[in-house]
């Protein structure tokens, strides 16, 4: 069985300073998932419907698509027709990343005995230089030993994939045999690209991250050197994601949406471990860049019209035109975890939080098992916009990287919800449950009590064990700061000031925000109690002048939650509806709607359409309809 220990104890390898204590790295540490435990009624049913049906339903396609068929073949347990296709293997290795982390939170006999049979034939399959990707090895043997490593193949971004996974598995059991291959197929690759080799980027950047995180595991400093490299030529060659030039020449955040992202992550690794400051310069300003001018308001970026890549600037069309894949908002959210790391700047958590629960969260179903790759903020319920032709949520698609990357990313979600660092001690996402965490040398358990994202009240109990002094920084959102985007892409267009209270205790303590942080430095002691209250009333929403899909629209928001109107709560209707104004905005909690939901009701007090609002990441549950973000203000 998978050991919570023993991931606990091993995954500190990723986070912890390498080699001498000289050498740079992230002040501040994320925290391993396994080491908090969601009871939340938002988040806990939503990570054990992706342990109980998603992970089986995706088992289940890549079976049918011949995914993983490939992997028996090769290693001699079938003797059937292949009939996957190129970067098939990619989704296998995302769907058992996702399984070692549903184990990590609640042990599976039956799950783990499948886990461990698809791992052992994945490293059969392995030829005996290490290379390993079945549709090459098999179908398209011309191919073999990157001789066409571009988007035609996607070699390095399957192989990227597999270390990961196989880390995982590791960080996990303790379990070599999948470990020892991701090294064998890392050591290929490092003589391949390293120097003296192949001097160009990766076709699909990914294994920048695997091989940053195989360092952290090894400490072999050949995966970081190669990393570095990956990255340093992305600043020199041009790229067919890129539009045939450099992915990281400029500020401006140009390319392949999820590719990019996934290389700007690695490049904010290796600008922290190698201590590049003109890197890290160069990736403030592309962030910047996307924040300022690229960013759609559920913290998703790409555009149709632009090879699923960002469009120019303040182009943010909402319907024909919008892409903004699932995989997209995922990328976004490594990135900005990883820039909140290096910087303890909460504002890169706004980004983190709106992307998380409008830009993923739309991705898959409620019932787990059915998904959209691209997500506009405006439907006709007659344009297709799945890759099966449809207008609504699909179960599989030839492409399934989006079902495969939400089967990975749903279960880590934990982790993002506090860091540490030496005498600190980050809250950075608010859900109920508790957690265990390292700070400086004492272990502190936390219990957190919220109904968030519905109500604004954060209860906090510390327990150290023992008396200890740390510092406790507790994110003020930006939203309760007035600002939906650490930016003037939007703004809250009201004359509401939301509220926020701190106490300690129960004695009110004062609230100095500082990077987006209330900071509480103290000596703490077993029964110590926070308490942060953010008062959530509905907020409207304008865009910046500049972007034109919205001039004379709206959009409503609650907390962190983007709203839309949906044909199935408004008569069929709602892409010509003007709600009038002055607006009336009445909340109600709904338990039986839509797994529960806080609905919004507009009600004009002039003439016009009244209109009720559900959160942007539970439409579409009740067939293709028309679906609206953007309101008509006019």
């Amino acid at each position: 069985m998978v050991s919570i220990r023993s991931w606990t104890l091993v995954a500190c390898l990723l986070t912890a300073p390498i080699g001498s204590a000289h050498e740079p790295d992230y002040a501040i540490r994320p925290v391993p998932p396994a080491s908090v435990a969601v009871r939340d009624a938002f988040w806990a049913p939503r990570l054990e419907t992706n342990r109980t049906v998603t992970i089986a339903h995706n088992l289940q396609q890549l079976e049918s698509q011949g995914s993983l068929g490939g992997f028996r073949i090769l290693s001699g347990k079938s003797g059937e027709k292949y009939h996957g296709y190129m970067w098939g293997d990619s989704d296998v290795y995302k769907t058992l990343e996702g399984m070692t982390y549903g184990l990590q939170a609640c042990p599976d006999p039956k799950l783990n005995k499948q886990m461990e049979e698809i791992f052992a034939t994945v490293v059969g399959a392995q030829a005996a230089d290490g290379y390993l990707m079945p549709h090459v090895q098999i179908a398209a043997p011309a191919y073999t030993h990157f001789k066409e490593e571009s988007t035609q193949t996607c070699e390095l971004y399957s192989m990227g994939h597999m270390i990961e996974s196989a880390l995982a598995h590791y960080q996990a059991t303790g379990r070599r045999n999948s470990l020892q291959a991701a090294i064998k197929l890392a050591d290929l690759i490092v003589k391949t690209y390293g120097p003296g080799g192949i001097e160009k980027p990766s076709g699909h950047p990914e294994i920048e991250l695997a091989l940053i995180r195989l360092y952290r595991v090894t400490n072999d400093r050949r995966y970081l050197e190669l990393a570095a490299a990956l990255v340093d030529r992305a600043q020199r060659i041009p790229t067919t994601w890129t539009q045939g030039k450099p992915a990281l020449s400029d500020d401006e955040a140009t390319g392949h949406a999820v590719a990019m992202q996934y290389l700007y992550s690695a490049a904010t690794d290796v600008a922290v471990l190698t201590g590049n400051r003109a890197l890290m310069g160069l990736l403030e300003r592309k962030w910047a860049n996307l924040v300022g001018r690229k960013l759609y308001l559920t913290g998703n970026a790409g555009h149709e019209s632009h090879g699923e890549g960002f469009g120019p600037n303040y182009d943010l069309p909402n319907g024909k035109g919008a892409y903004n894949e699932t995989c997209a908002a995922i990328a976004n959210i490594f990135w900005n975890q990883r820039m909140f790391l290096a910087s303890g700047d909460a504002k890169y958590l706004d980004v983190l939080e709106r992307a998380l629960y409008n830009g993923v969260l739309p991705g898959v179903s409620l019932r787990g098992n059915r998904f959209f790759y691209a997500n506009p903020l405006e439907a006709d319920g007659k344009r297709p916009f799945s890759p099966d032709g449809s207008c609504t949520r699909f179960p599989w698609c030839g492409c399934p990287c989006c079902p495969t990357n939400i089967v990975r990313f749903l279960p880590q979600i934990p982790g993002y919800a506090y860091a540490t660092g030496d005498e600190s001690l980050y809250v950075n996402l608010f859900m109920a449950g508790a957690a265990k965490l390292k700070v400086g040398d004492r272990v502190v358990e936390l219990r957190q009590e919220t109904r968030y994202p519905w109500d604004g009240r954060i209860m906090l109990a510390v327990n150290p064990q023992g008396p200890s002094t740390f510092t406790l920084h507790l994110r003020i959102p930006g939203w309760a700061r007035n600002r939906p985007l650490p930016s003037d892409l939007y703004r809250y267009a009201d004359s509401e000031k939301p509220a926020t209270k701190l106490a300690v205790n129960g004695q009110p303590a004062d609230l100095v925000v500082e990077k987006g942080f209330a900071s509480l430095r103290r000596p703490w002691k077993a029964g110590d109690v926070v308490t942060l209250e953010l008062s959530m009333p509905v907020r409207r929403v304008v865009a910046h002048d500049a972007v034109s899909a919205d001039r004379r629209r709206f959009a409503v928001e609650r907390g962190p939650i983007v709203y839309c109107a949906e044909g199935a709560d408004n008569g069929g209707r709602v892409l010509a509806k003007v709600p009038g104004r002055p607006l009336k905005f009445v909340s109600r909690w709904q338990p039986d709607l839509l797994g529960g939901v806080v609905t919004i009701r507009i009600l004009p007090a002039a003439a016009g359409n009244s209109l009720t609002l559900i959160p942007y990441y539970a439409w579409c549950h009740r067939g293709p309809n028309e679906m609206a973000v953007w309101l008509r203000a006019e």
